[in-house]
C-alpha cells in the first residue's frame, strides 16, 4: 500500500471530471509529469518517485502508450519527453508529479480511497503590461494548498491580487492511498 500525491487540474476536472470526497474510492489515469512543467514548479511536498520496468502498451488513439509499473504496482503513463529515452523492459527511477489525465490515451487506470484533498491557488503575472497573457509565478507564497473535504466542480478564476497578478484556483491535489497492485486494466 502506498500513499501518492496526484495533481488534478481544474480544467481536467470542470471538463470531464467526477467531483469526490475524502474517503471516496475513485479510479484515474495517470501521467507523469516533470515537476517543473506544472505551473512554474516549485512541488517539493507533492513529488513522487517511481521505480520499475517500462511497458508498451496498445492505445487505440495513437497505436501505444509507454507506462510504467511502480514496484508497488501503481501504473503511471510515460508521455512527452519522459518517454522518448526508454523501451520495453528498461528499469528506471522517476522524480515527479503525478496528474491526472483524462485526454490523453488509454492507459490503466489507478484505483485507490482519497485520504486527503487541497485546493491549489496559484498565482499569476502579466507576461508583459497588459498584454492579457498570463504565466504561473514561480517562488515562496506564490502557490498554497487549501485544505478541503471535497473536490469542486468549478474553480474560482482571477481572484483580484496586486496590479498585474491574479490567483487562480488551478485545481487540487489528493492524497491517494493505493493497495500495492492498485492499477486496473486500460479503459475501456
Amino acid at each position: 500500500m502506498g500513499l501518492w500525491h496526484v495533481f488534478y487540474e481544474d480544467w481536467q476536472m470542470e471538463c470531464c471530471g467526477t467531483p469526490f470526497k475524502v474517503g471516496d474510492e475513485v479510479s484515474w489515469p495517470l501521467l507523469f509529469t516533470d515537476a517543473d512543467d506544472a505551473l512554474g514548479g516549485g512541488w517539493d511536498d507533492e513529488l513522487s518517485k517511481i521505480v520499475g520496468p517500462v511497458e508498451e502498451l496498445p492505445d487505440d488513439e495513437d497505436g501505444s502508450v509507454w507506462v510504467l509499473r511502480d514496484e508497488t504496482g501503481l501504473t503511471v503513463a510515460l508521455g512527452g519527453e519522459t518517454g522518448a529515452d526508454v523501451g520495453p523492459g528498461d528499469r528506471i527511477r522517476l522524480v515527479g508529479l503525478l496528474a491526472v489525465e483524462t485526454h490523453g490515451g488509454e492507459w490503466p487506470e489507478v484505483s485507490g480511497r482519497v485520504r486527503a484533498v487541497r485546493v491549489v491557488t496559484q498565482q499569476y503575472a502579466e507576461t508583459a503590461p497588459g498584454s492579457r497573457s498570463w504565466e504561473p509565478v514561480r517562488g515562496p507564497g506564490a502557490r498554497r494548498l487549501r485544505s478541503v473535504d471535497a473536490c469542486p466542480k468549478w474553480f474560482a478564476d482571477g481572484m483580484p491580487g496586486e496590479r498585474g497578478r491574479r490567483s487562480v484556483d488551478a485545481g487540487v491535489v489528493v492524497t491517494l492511498e493505493v493497495p500495492d497492485g492498485g492499477a486496473r486494466g486500460p479503459k475501456p
